[in-house]
């Protein structure tokens, strides 16, 4: 099915709207409020923001209250619905619903938060020579979450004027980044009946034209923040009454990149930040360290993540320290289902604008769309992740990201074949798409 006219003559003038406004994880109020307004003029029977759009006991990587305040009232100086901003309290994200008569139920994940670094304002960046630059500063779409949130308007839009029977759920999630927001949609009423899950990523080094029908083998991972604590003494006066914080972190750092490799398949750890402390002459302030493991499978980023823990408690206790460890955001893996994929690889081949169609690909990176994959799949349904190609001048998470915005009606378009045709083509082959078994939990 190829979207109309007024449907891809909005795709760009909405990821542009999205690009000058881009917010961090858990602070995307102008952008849910915005994607409320949209869907309300898509016409769905149920809309659910905020704390309704999720389990949010569950959420991950909470930035505290007075960050939260102060992105909604930023996001209601730029104009966003009062009324809108009191449904979602302090918390984002929505979840839009179709009802079309009897059938399963499909449905489609995109990310709709930015990331903390700032936007170049070099000429020869689109977004800033076409003055769509964001907004915000140090905060910018450096990941394609705006094209994604475009494409998932889009494809709502196409799904209620099509012939779709049964439910047509989209979740525009929070806090991707952060690996925070897959786990309370996961853990949400909304993802209990649905049978066939697509979540799509532009670009990925994947070019225009270019389409992923199923990512599989992404890494699972734990985002964490290790802090040591003690008293502060002063260093000239009283060295030796030093449990030395900064002490344990050396030897933390050391004792981590030394976690030995599992037999069993790849894992990865990594510091990637260290804070703390204040001037040469005090001792035994507070240091946060901030840190991530990986694993090929989920048990293999528990392995990781449990040696990780001991080395920082071994650490605490050599130098007399306090130490925790909590987790920030995580993800467990996740395989795309070859079935569904193959449908997104009939829609791809059928699409003239697609020159070339990949099955599968391993993902090597994490993602917590996994969460949800995972739900759907151990409730018998099934998931695939699609990655719609578009030429990006430099890499993701770069200041002089940006996307080729002729990947979105293509993004539109295969997405939308592939969710009629799950539907049409009953892939699940169950006399009853709604049987259950019990989801597995992650650690």
């Amino acid at each position: 099915m190829t979207a109309n006219a007024h449907i891809r003559n909005r795709l760009s003038d909405l990821r542009r709207e999205f690009h000058r406004y881009p917010e961090p994880a858990w602070r995307e109020f102008y952008t849910t409020c915005r994607l409320a307004e949209e869907i309300e003029r898509i016409g769905v029977d149920q809309l659910y923001l905020g704390r309704t759009a999720m389990n949010p006991d569950e959420r991950l990587a909470v930035p505290d209250s007075a960050q939260i305040a102060a992105w909604r009232d930023r996001a209601r100086a730029n104009g966003a619905s009062h009324d809108l901003l009191e449904r979602l309290t302090d918390c984002t994200g929505a979840v839009a619903v179709l009802n079309r008569g009897d059938g399963p139920t499909v449905a489609l994940r995109v990310d709709i938060d930015g990331l903390l670094r700032e936007e170049s304002t070099d000429v020869t960046h689109r977004p800033a020579s076409e003055g769509f630059r964001s907004r915000h500063g140090g905060v910018m779409h450096a990941c394609g979450h705006d094209a994604h949130m475009a494409i998932g308007l889009g494809v709502l839009e196409a799904v209620t004027q099509s012939d779709f029977s049964g439910t047509f759920t989209v979740f525009f999630q929070p806090a991707e980044e952060k690996a925070g927001g897959g786990r309370p949609m996961a853990k949400s009423e909304h993802i209990e009946d649905v049978d066939y899950l697509f979540v799509v990523h532009v670009g990925l080094d994947h070019p225009t034209g270019e389409v992923v029908a199923g990512m599989i083998e992404p890494l699972a991972v734990s985002n964490l923040i290790a802090t040591f604590r003690e008293e502060s003494v002063h260093a000239g006066r009283a060295p030796n009454e030093v449990r030395n914080a900064i002490q344990a972190l050396g030897t933390a750092v050391q004792s981590v990149y030394s976690i030995p490799r599992h037999a069993d398949g790849t894992s990865r750890v990594n510091i990637g930040r260290v804070e703390g402390g204040t001037t040469p002459n005090a001792l035994g302030e507070p240091i946060e360290v901030k840190a991530e493991v990986r694993g090929e499978t989920t048990e293999l980023m528990g392995y990781a993540k449990g040696e990780f823990e001991n080395a920082v408690a071994a650490a605490a206790d050599m130098h007399g320290c306090d130490a925790d460890v909590t987790i920030e955001g995580q993800a467990p893996r996740a395989d795309s289902d070859p079935e569904l994929a193959a449908l997104v690889s009939a829609a791809a081949r059928g699409h003239p604008a697609v020159n070339r169609v990949v099955d599968e690909t391993r993902f090597g990176a994490s993602e917590d769309a996994t969460y949800l994959m995972r739900e759907v799949q151990a409730h018998g349904g099934l998931a695939t992740y699609a990655i719609v190609g578009t030429d990006h001048p430099t890499g993701h998470h770069t200041a002089t990201f940006d996307v080729d915005e002729a990947s979105l009606p293509i993004a539109v378009d295969v997405l939308t074949e592939a969710v009629l045709s799950a539907v049409s083509r009953d892939v699940l082959g169950r006399d009853d798409v709604h049987a259950r078994s019990s989801a597995v939990d992650l650690e």
